[in-house]
């Protein structure tokens, strides 16, 4: 058994909300770089070279890659050999996140009532959700999320005669829609079965999938490929300006379902998709 102090989830948490915000994942870097060199646009090409200047100058001054730094969402992949000791696990997530967006001097985005609207004033809570797996580690995923793209999301609940036809046009569907207001190029998150909940969490998930990484799944990497090319024929190009960059990637994850159903959801984040991960 591996004990593991929650000061240090803490202290973990706040410097992933930090880095996250400050830097995007290699991945990510590469794919902006591959879709500068391809662009066909020259309107396109500029958004995308100022882009790069952006996070340059974000990195070296230590300024958020976004004024929208996000509400955090934290994936926990907790070993069933690890034993939490000096406080509690959800607590140490949010002193973290408290930590991190008030120590970083990041926009506090969270309001503690939906409708009555008052700030927390710390970005507190957190979005957190845990899994426990084999091991003794456990692996800490921050990945601060934007409204901007998070409000062109979509939940589907097709009929399984649906089919596949009908996964391909919800996936173009929430992209056409969604269009400038996504900030792209985007990152498009697919979940496809389970329930109304668990494609979502599904779709969150596949956004932080490394981008140079298809699913495992031969027929699901195909669909991936094909929506890719499909949603960067739509048009909206960087900004929404136009162009052939529209996604940098479609991550796609599955899981079973019910005989009567085909939920599938589209989760979008902008062309940042920050998230960091550190292992304890």
């Amino acid at each position: 058994m591996k004990t593991i102090d929650a000061q240090r989830i803490t202290d973990t948490v706040a410097e992933l909300c930090i880095r996250a915000n400050h830097f995007l994942t290699p991945d990510m870097e590469q794919a902006l770089q591959g879709a500068a060199g391809e662009e066909k646009s020259p309107v396109g090409c500029t958004v995308l070279s100022q882009l790069q200047e952006n996070l340059k100058i974000a990195g070296e001054d230590m300024i958020p890659i976004c004024q929208d730094t996000g509400m955090a969402v934290v994936f926990l992949e907790i070993g069933q050999d690890v034993h939490i000791e000096g406080g509690d696990l959800t607590e140490a997530v949010n002193a973290g996140v408290r930590k991190g967006y008030v120590d970083g001097y990041l926009r506090k985005s969270v309001v503690s009532d939906p409708l009555l609207r008052e700030n927390t004033k710390d970005n507190t809570p957190a979005i957190l959700h845990t899994e426990i797996v084999s091991g003794d580690q456990i692996r800490i995923t921050v990945a601060p999320k934007g409204f901007g793209s998070e409000n062109m999301s979509r939940i589907f609940m097709l009929k399984p005669a649906d089919g596949i036809e009908g996964v391909k046009e919800a996936i173009l569907t929430a992209v056409r829609d969604a269009g400038p207001n996504a900030c792209p190029p985007m990152v498009v998150g697919v979940g496809i079965g389970g329930t109304f909940e668990k494609c979502a969490l599904l779709a969150k998930q596949a956004l932080t999938r490394d981008l140079t990484q298809r699913s495992k799944l031969p027929h699901i990497a195909a669909l991936e490929e094909e929506m890719l090319s499909r949603i960067n024929r739509l048009g909206i190009g960087p900004a929404g300006l136009g162009g052939t960059t529209t996604a940098l990637a479609v991550n796609i994850n599955t899981y079973p379902t019910h005989i009567a159903g085909l939920p599938v959801a589209v989760n979008i984040c902008c062309h940042v998709n920050r998230h960091a991960v550190a292992i304890l």
